[in-house]
């Protein structure tokens, strides 16, 4: 993706000079320096904001390494890096998202679920059945500690093993 620089936009500038347009960050303190996330969302409404993980397949198992389109990469220090050392997504869940948002990006613990959840299912054009836990929407949920740390969570109203 084109970098936002002084002389060009890039990909990073137009998104955040476009109110209407919608972004996903990455809130791991690796992809992008909370600094920069912080100026991003003096932007434009948090609303045009999503959570996103890009999450590989460490996240959620046992284990340090996986393959990935034939190159092998391993989770160092939380992060994913192939064997030169290069980034390769991120060893982050939303939970982990969410908490970030609060702790390195100052947002309230609200507006940090909201970009998890409401916003995405907005963009999605599935405000009308997700992303609320309100009265006709879909009971998709999930319970976390003081930490933000997964306790529980439902699909469609039932309960699964976490």
């Amino acid at each position: 993706m084109s970098q936002l620089t002084g002389r060009e936009p890039g990909v990073v500038g137009a998104a955040l000079d476009d109110q209407d347009s919608w972004a996903g960050i990455i809130v791991d303190g690796l992809h992008v320096d909370p600094v920069v996330l912080r100026i991003a969302l003096r932007t434009k409404p948090h609303a045009k904001f999503m959570l996103v993980t890009d999450a590989m397949p460490s996240v959620g198992i046992d284990g340090d390494e996986f393959m990935l389109q034939g190159r092998r990469i391993v989770v160092r220090d939380g992060r994913c890096v192939d064997e030169g050392g290069t980034l390769a997504g991120s060893h982050l869940n939303m939970a982990e998202a969410v908490r970030n948002s609060t702790t390195l990006l100052g947002l309230e613990l609200h507006e940090a679920v909201r970009m998890a959840s409401e916003y995405p299912a907005s963009f999605l054009g599935l405000d009308l059945e997700f992303g609320r836990i309100a009265r006709g929407y879909r009971a998709s949920l999930v319970q976390c500690d003081s930490e933000m740390n997964v306790v529980a969570t439902w699909i469609d109203g039932k309960r699964q093993r976490v």
